[in-house]
């Protein structure tokens, strides 16, 4: 994922963005992992606690994992285009419908990010204080709430007339104006990694050992 996302462009965002979200996670896993884990294996005791191997190696894979899928997630969202993702739903038999709350999806978390930064340069503008200590970050979240709730709900409802207005729906099949290119090549990759996906999904459910090299 990290060498997709350099050759995108897109890799200090994307590592940046990752880290944010898996650390949380990160944090709990690690803390209940090492230290309540059963294990042979001692590294150290704080108090009725045994840090085990066992418990640091499962600790590690599992966050090893929240990364590799907080990563995929974040590269798809960075690098694709949200019209050309449902046009090409829409092209490919889904409901429109069904597309529409797709792309919403992926466009919500950054729609709603970017909107909570501007309200709270338009809270500052007005004094409010929101990069003090903790006891003043905290007091400045509230004001944030009220008005980024508000401006989502106004955002659905001007959305929502906006497709109405052009027909969106409409019962029966829907004529595109534009579709996304698709060549060869990229046809080629996506059955390659549908094949390696499944022998991936077979391997795991039929418990096949790999070969360990070395």
């Amino acid at each position: 994922m990290l060498a997709l996302a350099w050759r995108a462009g897109v890799l200090r965002r994307l590592a940046r963005a990752s880290f944010l979200l898996t650390l949380p996670i990160a944090v709990s896993v690690i803390l209940v992992s090492v230290f309540t884990r059963a294990g042979t294996t001692v590294i150290f005791e704080i108090g009725p606690f045994d840090a085990t191997v066992e418990g640091v190696d499962f600790a590690a894979q599992t966050v090893l994992r929240l990364f590799a899928i907080s990563t995929s997630i974040g590269l798809f969202i960075l690098t694709t285009d949200p019209r050309a993702f449902v046009l090409d739903l829409e092209r490919r038999g889904v409901p429109p419908r069904a597309a529409f709350v797709a792309v919403a999806t992926i466009e919500a978390v950054p729609t709603l990010v970017e909107r909570a930064a501007t309200i709270a340069e338009s809270q500052r503008a007005r004094g409010l204080d929101t990069e003090g200590g903790v006891r003043a970050r905290v007091r400045g979240v509230l004001p944030l709430v009220g008005p980024a709730v508000i401006t989502s709900l106004t955002d659905v409802e001007e959305r929502s007339l906006a497709l109405e207005s052009r027909a969106f729906s409409r019962p029966g099949r829907r004529h595109l104006l534009w579709s996304m290119p698709d060549s060869g090549r990229e046809r080629l990759l996506r059955a390659v990694l549908v094949l390696a996906l499944l022998g991936a999904a077979v391997v795991r459910v039929a418990g096949i050992p790999l070969p360990v090299v070395g």
